[in-house]
Parts: structure tokens; sequence; C-alpha cells
């Protein structure tokens, strides 16, 4: 994934782009930017995986059978909005919210070709010894971008802290993107196996190179 682009030619991707469906979503952020300016740190990844998250009938989701909490209530406002979420008492993970109010559905943002502040993203994550240790987990790009749940609810078209470039006006090619299904999910049920996790083919980032690497 080339990473030539220069951010200050880039504009971010428009509110109707996450006014659609949350697969078109999902397929569509493969090659965009995600940015995070933070203490004047601008720090920034291609995203190369996203998982799918189809809300109320998704047994997988936080908002399956209308579950609607303070913690959720995010994924039920509109589309182009960020949801961040704490989970096993150590881990942030940031979604994108997709289509419209009250239809809670939203992309995980699994993993992230690191192409800004590679520097501060290292400050952040002493544990990582390469760059592709430092963004291939939801969990691992979070601490990476310093995103947490004071993004909540962040509009990502015209936030000042977090927000999405768009680097390529079409979705990647349909022989350039892996599917499978969503990892961690196993409770789900018949949902377990649906085909909502998607990737860009041969990205050394994606946080599951056929199931061998650990995504956190």
């Amino acid at each position: 994934m080339s990473s030539a682009n220069q951010h200050n030619q880039s504009t971010r991707l428009p509110s109707s782009f996450y006014h659609r469906n949350v697969i078109a979503v999902a397929r569509g952020l493969l090659g965009q930017r995600l940015v995070s300016q933070v203490d004047d740190s601008r720090v920034s990844g291609i995203i190369v995986e996203t998982e799918a998250y189809l809300g109320t009938i998704d047994k997988a989701a936080h908002t399956y059978h209308g579950c609607r909490t303070a913690r959720n209530e995010t994924m039920w406002g509109p589309g182009g909005n960020a949801y961040v979420y704490f989970v096993y008492g150590m881990h942030h993970c940031v979604n994108v919210v997709a289509g419209d109010p009250e239809e809670p559905v939203a992309v995980l943002l699994r993993a992230l070709e690191p192409d800004g502040g590679t520097d501060v993203m290292f400050t952040r994550r002493a544990a990582a010894r390469h760059s592709i240790d430092l963004c291939s987990g939801p969990g691992k790009l979070c601490q990476a971008l310093d995103i947490t749940l004071a993004s909540d609810g962040e509009d990502l078209v015209g936030g000042k802290t977090l927000f999405i470039e768009e680097i390529r006006k079409r979705s990647l090619p349909t022989s350039s993107i892996g599917c499978g299904p969503r990892v961690g999910v196993s409770y789900a049920e018949e949902w377990q196996q649906k085909p909502l996790r998607f990737w860009v083919q041969g990205n050394p980032n994606v946080s599951r190179q056929m199931g061998a690497r650990n995504e956190v």
C-alpha cells in the first residue's frame, strides 16, 4: 500500500461516504487514511483491515436485539462518527459508525499500515520492535494513535483530533480484498462464520495472516 500521497493534498471522506450499507463502508475504508492529532502530534496510517457489524440482527454486535446503553449510544447516531469502547480492562477499540441514525451498525478498524508519525507511535507502543507491530490489531492501533474513550462520538468528517482522509476515490478492486470470518466472536453462534472481515490482500500489517498473528 503506497503512502506517497502528501497529507496536505488530501481531503476528508465526505459525510455521504458513511451513510451507506455498512459492508460497503467496511470495504470502502480499505486504503483510506486514519489520522489522529493529539498534543500537536499528527499520527496516521492507511486502513488495511476492517470488520462490519450489522446492528440489531448481528449476534456479535453490541446493539444486537436492540440493546441500547450508555456505552453503545454512539452506534445509534449518524454515520461518520467514531465509536470507541474499552475491552478486557486494557484495550481501546475504534469503530466507524455507518448508515443512518437509529440504524446501529459500525465498522471496527482492525489494522493500519503506519504512514506518518511512526516515531511517536514507537514511543506510545514501547513493546513494538518493528513497524508492522505498531498497528496490526485494534488495540495496538488505538494505542499507537492515542485513541481513547475521549474520542467516542468524534465527528470523523469535521473533527479536529480524529478523522479519515480520502486517499482513494474508488474502493479497492475485489481481487485485492480478502474476506473471511470476524475475529474473537465465538459467542455469536451462526454469526461467528459470517464473512464480514475484510483486508488488503498481501499487506503485512493485517492482524491475522492465516490466523497466525496475535492481533491485540
